[in-house]
């Protein structure tokens, strides 16, 4: 008994404000992806594709990170 509770010790004691909001976090993206499970139409020019909108959510995020992460990287002098 005394393992199993130095064990939870230790995994708690390594949860830092950092890794506590991240798990916060990714819970909330479970809750907002079962949530909007409905299909979306996107129209772009001529094309229209349709998706999830949760789909259509991360992949424009993801693609605003990419962007935000190629304009911030600096160059070396």
């Amino acid at each position: 008994m005394a393992d199993s509770t130095t064990h939870k010790n230790a995994v708690l004691s390594r949860m830092t404000p950092g890794r506590w909001l991240a798990l916060v976090l990714v819970v909330l993206a479970v809750i907002f992806i079962f949530q909007n499970t409905s299909t979306i139409s996107i129209s772009l020019a001529w094309l229209t594709i349709d998706a999830a909108l949760w789909l259509v959510l991360l992949v424009v995020f993801a693609i605003g990170w990419i962007a935000g992460w190629l304009l911030g990287r600096r160059k070396p002098s």
